[in-house]
Formats: C-alpha cells, sequence, structure tokens
C-alpha cells in the first residue's frame, strides 16, 4: 500500500546548513515522494502536527472525505499529520495520518532520516503498512509564541506588547509610531510564519489543529 498524501509548504529552492543535531527534528517543510505536495510538520501543544500547505495544482477538495460535510474543504491547510506523539526512548513519533486520497485515518509513524529525509509509514488495522520518504525543503521549526501560550508560557509576554501599542495610540503622539512598527517585523519573523506570501503561515494555528479535530 502506498500512502500518497497531499502535503505541503511553498518549495524552497535548495536548502542548505543542517547540522548532524537536527537530524532527528521532524519539524520543517518537506516534499512528498510524488512531488505533488508539501507538508509542513510543527510542534503544537506538545505534538506534532502536519499540513497541507503548497499543492502543484492549487485549488484541491477533499471530495474522497466519508463524511460529507467535509468533502467540498480546500486540501490546502487541511491537516494530514494527526496528534504525533514521540516514542520513548526513539526518533519516531506516533499517532495517525489522513489520506486524502482514499478520505480514510491509518495509524502511522515518522522517523527523521538524516536531516533531510522522513520517513513515514502507515498502517491498517496493524497490517497492509506501507510508507514513503518525504524529502526536506525547508528548515526546522522552532515552537511558534502559538505553541507557547497554548502550554501557558508566553501568554503575559504576548499581551505586554499590545498593551503598550494600545497607550501608544491613545496618546496620538507622532514618535511612537515606529516603534509599533517594530513588533509587526519581529512578528512576520517568527518560526512557523512564512510571511505574507504563504497562505498557510503557522499551522498551530489552523482550526483545524488548534481544536484537535479532524
Amino acid at each position: 500500500m502506498r500512502l500518497a498524501l497531499y502535503t505541503g509548504i511553498l518549495l524552497a529552492g535548495g536548502y542548505t546548513g543542517l547540522t548532524s543535531a537536527l537530524a532527528a527534528d521532524p519539524t520543517g517543510d518537506w516534499r512528498v515522494a510524488d512531488g505533488v505536495a508539501n507538508i509542513r510538520v510543527a510542534q503544537c501543544n506538545g505534538s506534532m502536527w502536519g499540513a497541507v500547505s503548497w499543492e502543484k495544482q492549487p485549488g484541491g477538495r477533499d471530495e474522497n472525505n466519508p463524511d460529507v460535510s467535509k468533502q467540498n474543504r480546500p486540501t490546502l491547510g487541511m491537516a494530514t499529520l494527526l496528534d504525533m506523539k514521540k516514542k520513548p526512548g526513539a526518533d519516531q513519533w506516533e499517532g495517525q495520518v489522513y489520506n486524502a486520497k482514499d478520505g480514510q485515518l491509518y495509524s502511522a509513524t515518522i522517523t527523521p532520516a538524516g536531516t533531510d529525509q522522513l520517513e513515514i509509514k502507515g498502517c491498517v488495522m496493524g497490517f497492509l503498512c506501507g510508507g514513503e520518504t518525504w524529502t526536506r525543503v525547508g528548515p526546522p521549526i522552532p515552537l511558534s509564541t502559538a505553541n507557547a501560550v497554548a502550554k501557558g508560557a508566553a501568554k503575559p509576554a504576548g499581551a505586554a506588547p499590545k498593551a503598550q501599542g494600545a497607550a501608544q495610540a491613545t496618546t496620538g503622539a507622532t514618535p511612537p509610531a515606529p516603534a509599533a512598527a517594530a513588533p509587526k517585523a519581529t512578528a512576520a519573523a517568527k518560526p512557523g510564519q512564512k510571511g505574507a506570501a504563504d497562505p498557510v503561515g503557522d499551522i498551530c494555528l489552523l482550526p483545524e489543529i488548534a481544536g484537535f479535530a479532524h
């Protein structure tokens, strides 16, 4: 059984510079074996999640989903790797994978192979297993602000800039305007957020992942 999964982020034009220290990091952007899409993998609320962030042929729909209400949803931004937990004592994560080709969920594992490959294997009821190897096209993604807030770690820090910005807006003074622009530039550079040209951005903010539902 071949896992032909929708995945993705905008294909990077040549990625280099990974070190052996990142060999066991499954986060980042990965191109699927047949090249039709890429998947962005990030740690969200302590688990690994993956979502479609780029498609070779735009406009895909989840038409094979057995849930009729979901058959018209876009495949871009759709969760494919679901709530994958790290396996104790191994550089491997276990969870589920959603295969848009047949609309089914499979038990699955992801295992980094070096710094530039990710092996994904899925099984139906513990047998009929198959898999493929994805190729890295983007760097690892550290924990985003969304993850930190969800864990209750950075909520106060995130609130401070907003309060400061509100105070500056109240004064109406001209000098604070440049200072208000600085946090925006910082936000644009946050890990997991790929910029204005990226239609998906931080996958931890996607409703399916933030709500732990598929």
